[in-house]
């Protein structure tokens, strides 16, 4: 029986990330536009402004804008910017794990503060994706809190020239997903809960449910007390149309290591962990394999060290992004608003496009 102290512990052997090499892999100019150049009023939002046009050109260029010194207060301004970019938001659709609102289209992040969240590709575990977010720095604490972000064209060149990235070239994934059952908690503290089907699904109605998690591309049975398992096979990469290429489109973010930090989840053994994946044969991965997917995105990550009012918006296909567990005093607020772009239907990889 685990007591409050173990749910607190991680276990031993857990790889943690560095998120980054300490210099940069990418110069800081080629993404980020200082907002104090510009009026940052309604003129600006005009699809043919100055700075719509320099935010689209760099994300075109760059896949990555880091929009800073606006004096945006409020996370609707912020939304407005970003969605010079972000044109088509996207609502969370059953299958996905949904985040709360935290004001109309712009989500809270969906993780404990305190968990460190590896570097991943936003849904990259359905085959419903999306091809960017925008983040909205709400409430920042200068030099505590950053996100970071890799550089997923120099990690794709790097994986597939070691053996255990061809091995991925050749296996592919599967995502195993657990997902709990809301009234087997009613009564009971959510100690090793990540999510319910009821939320992650979006309905109470165990036969839609299963309808939809078929719809996203997953294989599903029951298991016992309700819990619903999912399966999901998909290449490890994913063609991206504008550089016609394929890009790697997956991480240990989707494994059991996912929760290494997680409060109520992290004292459990892997085998009892709500995620695993493994590879499209259902062999596992190794320790030293894990390990390689961690260091090849802490390669080439870099930071973004949050102010308030920053807007930073990311290609899902050239970047990933994730951050280091925060601990808070008691007079300090971190908080960043998420919207979720246009979504698209996964096809994994293309032959000839490496």
């Amino acid at each position: 029986m685990s007591t409050a102290a173990d749910i607190l512990k991680p276990l031993p052997g857990v790889i943690e990330p560095r998120w980054w090499p300490g210099e940069e892999v990418l110069p800081p100019t080629s993404y980020t536009i200082d907002g104090s150049g510009y009026a940052m009023k309604e003129s600006d939002l005009a699809e043919d402004s100055a700075l719509s046009r320099r935010m689209n050109q760099v994300f075109d260029d760059v896949g990555l804008v880091w929009l800073r010194n606006t004096g945006l207060t409020d996370l609707q301004s912020m939304r407005r910017f970003a969605k010079l970019v972000v044109e088509n938001e996207m609502r969370y659709e059953g299958g996905a794990n949904p985040r709360d609102d935290l004001e109309p289209n712009v989500y809270e992040v969906g993780a404990p503060l305190t968990a460190w969240l590896h570097y991943h590709h936003e849904m990259a575990y359905v085959s419903h994706s999306t091809r960017m977010l925008a983040f909205l720095g709400n409430k920042a604490i200068a030099g505590k809190g950053a996100t970071y972000v890799s550089d997923n064209l120099q990690v794709t060149d790097a994986i597939l020239a070691t053996e255990f990235g061809q091995k991925l070239k050749e296996l592919g994934l599967c995502y195993h997903r657990n997902l709990t059952d809301r009234e087997q908690f009613r009564d009971r503290d959510p100690i090793g809960v990540y999510n319910h089907w009821q939320k992650s699904m979006l309905t109470d109605d165990p036969d839609e449910a299963m309808e939809t998690a078929r719809s996203r591309g997953l294989d599903v049975e029951w298991g016992a007390n309700r819990l619903l398992k999912t399966r999901y096979y998909i290449s490890a990469f994913e063609y991206f149309p504008q550089l016609d290429r394929n890009v790697l489109y997956s991480s240990v973010a989707d494994d059991g290591m996912w929760f290494d930090t997680w409060p109520n989840v992290m004292h459990l053994p892997f085998s009892e962990r709500p995620l695993a994946l493994t590879f499209g044969d259902g062999t596992a991965m190794t320790r030293a394999e894990k390990q390689q997917f961690v260091d090849v995105y802490d390669r080439f990550g870099l930071p973004v060290d949050w102010a308030d009012g920053d807007v930073l918006i990311v290609c899902n296909y050239r970047f990933a992004h994730g951050r280091p567990g925060i601990h808070l005093e008691d007079h300090e607020e971190r908080e960043l608003g998420v919207l979720i772009g246009e979504a698209y239907e996964r096809i994994g990889d293309v032959d000839g496009k490496w």
